[in-house]
């Protein structure tokens, strides 16, 4: 550890180059920048935590208690936003708004998170949401977290009706109604996957020597296919047209399964900039 002196750092310093001054700190004892060579406290620092992100956003789903928690600990974790994998980014008030979570809504928006048009559409906001489409046509065709569509997002917004008021109530319903006369409220319309044709999809499939390298194909909470790293979940894969997948509704990304004596036997996963083919294991 090694102390340096005010003076020394603003004589080696642009500062004290360029001939400017700062604040001159009143105290008993000498003011001292200290500088060390430790390694710094994390590997995203000064960054938030990337963990910490994580929780916020995930916890957000589903668990008040807990976020109050991170957020009571680090406001600013009101804002904070996930990338899931993809571009399927994620707010903390988000998660909240696309699973009905009123109660996680109201916390974080009085800490001070942003509010989009689908947590507008989950609160039943009749008059925002469409002051909002009148101002710019066609935004009720944009997706949300997880490639899920406005509509979807107003019609969770009844997930609490217990414990809602009668207007709050009256408002979802009246927005539902004025959202599905819209007709292009509800998201892109993908084909169905038989039960057998999406289990032959499931299981391990690897790209390369690492640990890491690979995908794994599961079912998620809807019983929907999804793509994850090797061992672990991921986002939804939407089908599109003949073995032609999209992932949680990403514009860029197509994923395809290779078959072989009627089983699958490799999954390619294509982006602008990579295409990467998976041999099931």
């Amino acid at each position: 550890m090694t102390k340096v002196s005010r003076r020394e750092v603003i004589k080696s310093s642009a500062l004290g180059v360029a001939g400017l001054t700062l604040p001159i700190v009143s105290s008993s004892r000498p003011f001292f920048f200290e500088v060390s060579n430790s390694e710094r406290p994390y590997p995203a620092y000064p960054s938030l935590e990337p963990e910490l992100v994580s929780e916020v956003v995930g916890k957000s789903h589903f668990d008040l208690d807990r976020v109050r928690e991170l957020v009571e600990s680090r406001p600013e974790l009101a804002r904070a936003t996930w990338e899931w994998r993809f571009g399927d980014f994620e707010s903390a008030i988000g998660a909240a708004s696309h699973v009905g979570r009123r109660d996680i809504i109201q916390y974080l928006l009085s800490k001070g998170a942003s509010p989009s048009i689908f947590t507008f559409a989950t609160l039943g906001a009749n008059d925002i949401v469409r002051g909002m489409i009148a101002y710019s046509p066609g935004i009720q065709t944009s997706l949300g977290p997880h490639g899920i569509s406005l509509l979807s997002h107003a019609k969770v917004g009844l997930r609490m009706e217990d414990s809602m008021s009668k207007i709050e109530i009256e408002n979802c319903k009246k927005l539902i109604g004025f959202l599905e006369e819209l007709s292009d409220a509800d998201g892109p319309k993908y084909l169905e996957i038989p039960e057998k044709e999406r289990d032959a999809y499931l299981g391990d499939y690897k790209y390369g020597d690492g640990k890491a390298d690979g995908f794994t194909i599961q079912l998620d909470m809807r019983k929907l296919a999804t793509l994850g790293p090797l061992g672990g979940f991921g986002g939804a894969l939407y089908k599109m047209s003949e073995n032609l997948f999209t992932y949680n509704g990403a514009p860029s990304v197509r994923v395809s399964f290779q078959w072989q004596d009627e089983a699958v036997k490799s999954v390619t996963v294509k982006t602008p900039d990579a295409e990467v083919k998976a041999l099931r294991i």
